[in-house]
C-alpha cells in the first residue's frame, strides 16, 4: 500500500504533535471487532472489543460473510462506546488508523471503508495497518515494554514467525511456519478430540488434565539447521495416536500434541536469540496467551541471561488497542495514505517502510 509522508505543520514541534495526537482504531480481520482510542500524551484511553465466537461456534470455524456482516453492526456502537468511556469528543481524534491485512477480505473491507469514512468526514489522515504490526507492538502498551532490536515470535492462528525487530518497520525474517501455523494446527487438533470452537483454548484446557509421559509426539525440523517450523505432521500424528487409542487417551494426546508445540517453539526461539545475539524475546498473537508457552519461555528466556515480554491476554488476540497504537507511530510519524479504499488479504511486514 502507498504510503506518503505528510509535512508537517509550520512552526509546530514535531514532539508536541506527537503527544497531541488522538488516534481511533479499528480492527476487523476476522471474527473479532475492536474499537481503541490511543493519545500521544496519555496512552491508550480506552478500548472495546466484540467477540464472534458464539456467532461462528455452531459452524466450528469462522464464517466469512457472516463476519463480515457482524463487523458491520458492531463497529459504529463500539465507537461510541470508546468515545464515552475516554471522555472525549470524536472532534478531538487526529487520525484513524484501521487493520488493512492480512485477514478475511470482506472482514478487512468493512473496517477500511467506516475508517477511511470517518477520516474524510472529519479531515483527518488515515492509514491501513498491517495486523501483524499490531501484535508485534502490543507488548509496548504495558508499562515494561521492551526496547529495539528483539527477536519477535508472532504465533497466532494464521501466522507464525519468529522477525528480527530493529526497529518500527525494520523485520527481518528469520523463519517462518511452511505449513500450518501453531494456532491453527491446535485448532484442527482440537477438532479431531471432538473439542468446540475456538479450538486452542479448548485444547489447553484438556492438556491441563493429561498425563505428560503417555506419549512424546515428535519435535517438528528441531533436528536440522535453520529457523522454519511445521506443525502439519503434529496433526497426523494425533489423529493417529487417536485412532490407535481412542477417545479415553483425549486428555494424554493434548497434552503430548501441547508440550510438542512448546517445546518446538521454544527450541526455535533459543536459536534465534543465539543466532542473533539479542537478549530480549518478545511473543505477541492469539497462541502467546498459552499459559505453558509462557511457562517455558521465561525458563528459557532465565537459562539464556534474557528477557521475554508478552501484551496482557486481553490484546494477545485481535483487538483495536494494538491497531490505535501501530497507527499513531505511523500517523505520527506524518505517514498517510490517499482516500481510495485499499485492503491487502496477503501483506507481507517486509514491505513495510520504516519510521
Amino acid at each position: 500500500m502507498g504510503k506518503t509522508l505528510a509535512t508537517s505543520a509550520s512552526g509546530r514541534d514535531n514532539a508536541a504533535l506527537m503527544s497531541e495526537l488522538l488516534v481511533l482504531g479499528i480492527e476487523t480481520s476476522c471474527d473479532e471487532t475492536g474499537v481503541a482510542l490511543y493519545h500521544g500524551g496519555r496512552g491508550l484511553l480506552a478500548h472495546a472489543l466484540h467477540s464472534q465466537v458464539a456467532l461462528h461456534a455452531e459452524y466450528g470455524g469462522v464464517v466469512p460473510e457472516l463476519a463480515s456482516r457482524d463487523h458491520v453492526r458492531r463497529v459504529v456502537p463500539l465507537l461510541r462506546e470508546v468515545l464515552a468511556a475516554a471522555g472525549v469528543d470524536r472532534r478531538d481524534i487526529g487520525g484513524v488508523a484501521f487493520t488493512a491485512g492480512p485477514g478475511l477480505i470482506g472482514a478487512l473491507l468493512v473496517g477500511a471503508s467506516i475508517g477511511r469514512s470517518l477520516a474524510f468526514g472529519w479531515n483527518v489522515p488515515a492509514l491501513g495497518v498491517h495486523h501483524m504490526e499490531g501484535h508485534l507492538l502490543a507488548p509496548m502498551l504495558e508499562a515494561d515494554a521492551p526496547q529495539f532490536p528483539f527477536v519477535a515470535l508472532l504465533v497466532s492462528g494464521g501466522h507464525t514467525q519468529l522477525v528480527q525487530v530493529d526497529g518500527i518497520g525494520r523485520y527481518t525474517l528469520l523463519g517462518e511456519s511452511l505449513d500450518d501455523a501453531a494456532g491453527e494446527a491446535f485448532d484442527k487438533t482440537a477438532k479431531m478430540l471432538g473439542l468446540g470452537y475456538p479450538g486452542g483454548p479448548a485444547l489447553a484446557q484438556l492438556a491441563a488434565q493429561g498425563d505428560p509421559a503417555r506419549f512424546r509426539f515428535p519435535r517438528p525440523m528441531t533436528d536440522r539447521p535453520g529457523l522454519d517450523l511445521s506443525f502439519s505432521g503434529l496433526k497426523t500424528f494425533a489423529l493417529t495416536t487417536l485412532r490407535r487409542h481412542g477417545a479415553e487417551a483425549a486428555a494424554d494426546i493434548a497434552r503430548a500434541f501441547e508440550d510438542a508445540v512448546v517445546d518446538t517453539l521454544a527450541i526455535k526461539c533459543r536459536r534465534a536469540l543465539k543466532q542473533t545475539g539479542l537478549k530480549r524475546l518478545v511473543m505477541a498473537g492469539g497462541v502467546s496467551a498459552n499459559q505453558r508457552l509462557r511457562e517455558r519461555l521465561a525458563a528459557l528466556a532465565a537459562e539464556e541471561g534474557a528477557q521475554v515480554y508478552y501484551p496482557r491476554p486481553e490484546f494477545c488476540t485481535d483487538n483495536g488497542a494494538m491497531i490505535a497504537y501501530a497507527g499513531y507511530l505511523r500517523l505520527a510519524a506524518g505517514q498517510h495514505e490517499s482516500l481510495a479504499i485499499q485492503v491487502q488479504p496477503r501483506w507481507a511486514m517486509a514491505q513495510l517502510p520504516a519510521v
